[in-house]
C-alpha cells in the first residue's frame, strides 16, 4: 500500500507559517522550503519580471511582452519566470502557442505576513 505525501510548494509553505516576529520560531523543514522563494526574489532579474507581470495590462503578460525591458534572450527571460512559477509566485496558462504568466497575490499576501508587513 502506498502513502503519498502532499509536497507543498515554498509559497504554500509560507502560507502556513506563523509570523517570523512571533513567539512560534520556524522549524527547520519550513525554513528549508521557504528559503527558495526567498531566494528566487532575490535574484533582481526575477524581482523586477514579478513587478512587470503585475503591472502589465490585466495583470498577465508573456515573454513577448517583456522581452524588450531587458538585455536578456528570450530563453534566459523563460528560464527567470519559470523559477517563479515553480516556487508558486506566478500562474502560468498556456494560450495556442504564448504561455501568460499572472502573479499569484495570495502567495505575496502570505509571504508579506511571514516577513511582519501583514500585521
Amino acid at each position: 500500500m502506498s502513502k503519498s505525501v502532499e509536497r507543498l510548494s515554498p509559497a504554500e509553505t509560507v502560507a502556513c507559517c506563523s509570523p517570523l516576529m512571533s513567539s512560534t520560531p520556524l522549524s527547520t523543514a519550513q525554513a528549508e522550503r521557504i528559503a527558495p522563494l526567498l531566494k528566487a526574489l532575490a535574484d533582481p532579474v526575477r524581482l523586477r519580471l514579478l513587478s512587470l507581470v503585475y503591472a502589465h495590462e490585466g495583470r498577465e503578460a508573456c515573454v513577448c511582452d517583456l522581452h524588450d525591458a531587458f538585455d536578456l534572450s528570450q530563453p534566459t527571460i523563460s528560464h527567470h519566470l519559470k523559477v517563479l512559477h515553480e516556487v508558486g509566485l506566478l500562474d502560468r496558462a498556456k494560450r495556442g502557442t504564448w504561455v501568460y504568466y499572472s502573479v499569484r497575490t495570495e502567495a505575496l499576501a502570505d509571504l508579506a505576513h511571514l516577513i511582519g508587513g501583514g500585521r
